[in-house]
């Protein structure tokens, strides 16, 4: 759409505006957004001293309210940025070419259900944390390169049975969403049913 260009000070308004709605949107897609370039987006940045979005990222998870009991950082499928343990959490997966299927440019249906899984797991406020039941649904292809936001929230709980639900989403839109039931147990139970593995 063809118009006059939007002033500075307004650009810049909008530009805080949009990474206030989405702190994990790209420079390329501001510059879409704002119908201006990449290197006018950088400068504008630089003016309003807003990082660029890997640091934006990285100091968001340096603000979690808390950590998983369940699963470690490493066995997260993306990057645990936020998690209030037995409510909700959040997760980001960037998207590249190893997790693709080999004959198109579209991102494999395990990768996001692996993100979502996990994350359930790690919301769940137990020690060890295991997938009981789950409804997954796709509702849109994923494509390299893409930033998948996952948001876990606990619907219910009953004993040592939560109910989670789980959204995918990637540009505003859902990529993907599942209900996932997810039994809790403590260290000692897993040990007594021979779960956890042997330290040597």
């Amino acid at each position: 759409m063809a118009g006059k260009p939007v002033k500075k000070t307004e650009r810049h308004r909008l530009l805080i505006e949009a990474i206030e709605k989405n702190p994990f949107i790209t420079d390329e897609e501001l510059a879409e957004c704002l119908r201006v370039s990449i290197p006018t987006i950088r400068l504008d940045r630089l003016e309003l001293s807003i990082p660029e979005v890997r640091k934006r990222t990285r100091e968001m998870a340096s603000h979690f309210f808390g950590a998983s009991q369940s699963l470690d950082v490493r066995e997260i499928v993306g990057e645990l940025i936020e998690i209030e343990p037995g409510k909700r959490g959040l997760s980001l997966l960037e998207t590249d070419h190893s997790m693709c299927l080999e004959k198109c440019d579209i991102i494999r249906g395990h990768i996001i259900f692996a993100q979502a899984n996990s994350l359930a797991n790690a919301i769940a406020d137990v020690q060890v944390a295991l997938t009981g039941k789950t409804e997954f649904t796709f509702l849109r292809t994923v494509r390299t390169g893409e930033k998948l936001i996952a948001k876990a929230q606990v619907l219910e709980k009953q004993g040592h049975r939560f109910l989670i639900e789980v959204i995918v989403r990637s540009k505003e839109a859902i990529a993907a969403k599942g209900i996932f039931v997810i039994y809790g147990m403590t260290l000692e139970m897993a040990n007594y049913l021979n779960l956890l593995k042997d330290v040597e």
